[in-house]
């Protein structure tokens, strides 16, 4: 099984950041939701793995 990995692995995280503030700028709090939770779909897709995703819901909800 593959381990979620939970320590920093961005090559440059402020930037990821900064894209993700961005992502953001000029929508309501319901766009910024609807938007979260595209891109909450979009990676879990990505991940293909139940079992990771499982993971990272976990560490989220800790």
């Amino acid at each position: 099984m593959t381990e979620l990995i939970l320590q920093p692995n961005l090559p440059d995280p402020d930037a990821a950041y900064a894209m993700l503030v961005a992502a953001h700028e000029g929508r309501d709090e319901r766009e910024s939701h609807a938007l979260n939770a595209r891109l909450v779909l979009i990676l879990a897709n990505h991940l293909g793995d139940p079992d990771l995703l499982a993971q990272a819901i976990a560490a989220a909800t800790e």
